[in-house]
């Protein structure tokens, strides 16, 4: 891609030699442990490759199970110093497999199974109001909100107060006052309007009610030490935002009516949102529905944990009915009155859907979470995978799409539905 075509789409610098910037984790990657053909790796790759020259994407990281055998486990590109506006003289860092990225709103399908376990443990019912642990939300008429209405994008607190402080993101009590304070659109759940960032605070609230610790704390004894993950945090410490890959605002900037969209979804325009994400105070922060920090074989991980049922290597992390709970439909198919899209939730997931989805065409058994629109983690019972697709572009409208696109279709194309005696413990 040429320099005035960069420009104009806001893009990154692309070598012809994709192998220089490719990162593999040979010992990690095991086809034929799941009868997976080479070919079929190899189709999977190239698509992922596609994507990474539209240039919106200064660095890709993408896991793949099939049958809970990691079949594909490799990097792209640059953690950092690759952006459209990094000058020539930017250090660049490799982006492996180890970089670990924010998922931004894929988050919320970790912090939602959390809430489910809370049943399990018998701490919460989710068809509680959330006043009813958290006395102070009712005001405003707030009082009937339940839990499970935040959790399915119904609780008709989708965004924070206009002109709200972006420093607010990262101050708790001020957040939780103004969430207090606000004035639901409806209360009655019948609408879906997705809570960008505010769902994430009202949960974070009832699970350090009820537990008496923080959501941090619990995330890391049910669920990040079992597991055995090495970041998989809300945020990182101080001493490791080095570490952590740096976020672009990519592709053509958006015009009306996709910025009036963006703006609505996500609280600013895409300059304010790139500042806000590379500001350390957001990257040590605690933000519940959007600043969880990992790689994608973490977040493939989760979810094959989910496949199995709520195990992961005989381990027991939650019990298959807080599974099926987590995934179950929850509604109609509806037209997001967030995001102008038409969307089908559980209370936390993402659902695929027939004859196409968002994971892809005959998707109906997929379950997962998109991140600032780009990232793409789920998994799909009826095919037996997994699949976390990072990146570090956030491009919204762009020429990107058709190469995106063709990552999901590619990914169901290769796995096809099987016999429902061949599936894995869950299906949604």
């Amino acid at each position: 891609m040429n320099p005035i075509a960069r420009r104009a789409l806001h893009s990154c610098k692309v070598p012809k030699n994709l192998a220089a910037v490719t990162y593999r984790d040979i010992r990690g990657e095991k086809p034929e442990a799941a009868g997976v053909d080479p070919g079929t790796v190899d189709k999977i790759w190239k698509s992922v490759e596609a994507l990474y020259r539209t240039g919106v994407h200064p660095g890709i990281q993408l896991s793949v199970r099939h049958r809970g055998e990691q079949i594909l486990h490799r990097a792209i590109g640059h953690a950092s110093g690759n952006g459209p506006n990094d000058p020539a003289d930017t250090p660049r860092v490799a982006m492996t497999t180890d970089t670990p990225v924010c998922y931004f709103s894929a988050s919320k399908a970790v912090t939602a199974l959390l809430m489910h376990m809370l049943v399990e443990q018998g701490l919460v019912n989710l068809m509680d109001p959330v006043s009813y642990y958290c006395p102070e939300f009712a005001t405003n008429g707030k009082r009937t909100i339940t839990v499970h209405q935040i959790l399915s994008h119904r609780g008709g607190i989708p965004a924070i107060p206009k002109d709200t402080p972006i420093e607010v993101l990262w101050n708790p009590e001020e957040i939780w006052r103004l969430l207090c304070e606000a004035r639901a659109i409806e209360v009655d759940g019948t609408r879906i309007a997705y809570h960008a960032i505010t769902g994430g605070y009202v949960l974070q609230r009832v699970l350090e009610k009820v537990t008496g610790d923080s959501i941090e704390n619990y995330l890391d004894k049910h669920l990040r030490q079992p597991m055995e993950m090495k970041w998989f945090t809300y945020g990182l410490q101080p001493e490791d935002l080095h570490e952590l890959a740096t976020s672009y605002a990519t592709g053509p900037t958006p015009r009306f009516p996709v910025s009036w969209i963006v703006n609505r979804a996500l609280g600013g325009d895409l300059a304010t949102v790139e500042k806000v994400t590379n500001d350390p105070r957001f990257q040590e922060a605690v933000i519940p529905a959007g600043n969880l920090c990992g790689t994608a074989e973490e977040m493939g991980r989760f979810y094959q944990m989910m496949l199995n049922g709520g195990t992961w290597k005989g381990k027991r992390i939650c019990s298959e009915i807080t599974v099926r709970r987590a995934i179950q439909q929850f509604g109609s198919l509806q037209i997001d009155r967030t995001m102008m899209l038409p969307m089908r939730f559980s209370a936390g997931m993402m659902l695929g859907g027939n004859p196409v989805g968002l994971w892809g065409q005959k998707s109906r058994y997929a379950f997962g979470h998109v991140g600032l629109i780009n990232k793409f983690c789920w998994a799909d019972a009826a095919r037996d995978i997994s699949v976390s697709l990072l990146n570090t572009g956030f491009p919204i409208v762009g020429h990107h799409i058709p190469a995106l696109g063709k990552f999901v279709y590619t990914i169901a194309r290769e796995f096809p539905l099987r016999p429902e005696s061949e599936r894995p413990v869950i299906t949604a």
